[in-house]
This record gives C-alpha cells, structure tokens and sequence, in this order.
C-alpha cells in the first residue's frame, strides 16, 4: 500500500459502485475525480438474510459495502473501486429508505422526539480485492415537531424526500427536523469522507 510517486502516470479515477446521487454529490465537492457505475446488488434480500442471523447494524452496512464494491472489481481488476451503504438504527429498528411519502410521512413520524444512529460503512477494493475499510458513526436527536411543519416538509421535499435513509437530507431542508448531532457530518450524507481522503491520498487520487 505504497504511496505512488507524485511524479508518475495520473491514476485513474475512482469508481464509485453506487446510484447514490447524494454520495456521488459528497465526492464531486470534495474535488475527487470519480466514475459512477451502480452495482447490481439485491440489498434487500441480503439484509433480510443478516437480520435472520441476527447480525448487527454495523456489519449489514459493510457487508452491503464491500457486496457492491467486489462487483465491480471483479470486472475491472485495476481500478479502485468503492463500495458505501448506510444504515439507520433507532431503539434496534433498521429503517430503509421510505418507498413513498406515506412511508416517508410513517418513518419521520417514529423518529419524532427521539435519538437514532446512522452508520456509513465504505469499502476500497484494489486488484480485485478488499485493502481498505470504514465505517463512520454519528448520533442525531430529531426534535417534537409539530404535524403541521411534518406536512409542510414534505410537502417541501416531495421526492427527494425518497432518497435518503431516514427521509431527510441534513445538508438541505433536513436540518430543520433536528435539534442535535452529534458525529461527523459526511457520515449522515451517507460517505464516511476524511477517513476516505486520507486513504485516497496513498493512491494518488489526492494530494499529499
């Protein structure tokens, strides 16, 4: 896991294994040059299985990550390839991304007044294989508030509000929900990011 030399060919760009618009956003800002291809992955069925094994909320999201990652990187050996899923976890519920503003409307409704943890696992894959992993933490207390804004949010946020574990966006709209959180910020928009620059940076896909 050497460091290329800062004076070789340019690398080329990480392979994002992801439909994600929100993380692809996280990697775009940050200034690093990617590629998004999602990975055929059936999420649901391998979280149902883990659930039945009684696994915990942190190894359903790494083990989604590192699914989506090994796909790709099975047909494209020589890429960097990252693989990002998240959770969310409130009094031991896994929560999905809502299905529709009803399901959106139900969530944020169990969520209302209560603390619940969001865990954002990425996995790097290099030469077809597993060299790097994270997973990132971070505590939110979703404030009382009232049915009328709840209405009026999702009125607001229409489908957007179908893009997000949780049915929020803290960068946007979103914050209004909250009173307190507590954790890194890229971990809630779903991308575990300074721990992940800091890797990127010993392939040369950033600046030492």
């Amino acid at each position: 896991m050497t460091s290329r030399a800062a004076t070789g060919p340019e690398p080329a760009p990480l392979i994002l294994a992801s439909r994600s618009a929100g993380r692809a956003e996280v990697l775009r800002r940050a200034g690093i040059p990617f590629e998004a291809m999602p990975a055929a992955v059936d999420e649901a069925a391998v979280k149902a299985a883990m659930l039945a094994e009684a696994a915990p909320p942190r190894d359903i999201a790494d083990a989604l990550a590192e699914l989506k990652a090994q796909r790709l990187a099975a047909r494209m050996p020589d890429r960097l390839v990252l693989g990002a899923d998240q959770v969310l976890v409130c009094d031991g519920r896994l929560y999905d991304k809502p299905q529709d503003l009803a399901e959106a409307r139900a969530q944020l409704v169990a969520l209302r007044g209560r603390r619940h943890e969001i865990l954002s696992a990425a996995v790097v894959y290099e030469a077809a294989r597993p060299v790097w992993r994270h997973i990132g933490r971070a505590q939110l207390v979703m404030r009382a508030f009232s049915d009328r804004f709840l209405d009026a949010y999702l009125a607001a946020e229409g489908p957007d509000a179908l893009a997000t574990v949780g049915a929020y966006r803290l960068e946007a709209r979103g914050a209004q929900l909250f009173e307190r959180v507590d954790g890194d910020i890229f971990t809630v928009m779903g991308m575990p990011l300074l721990p992940l620059l800091g890797f990127l940076r010993t392939r040369g896909i950033c600046l030492e």
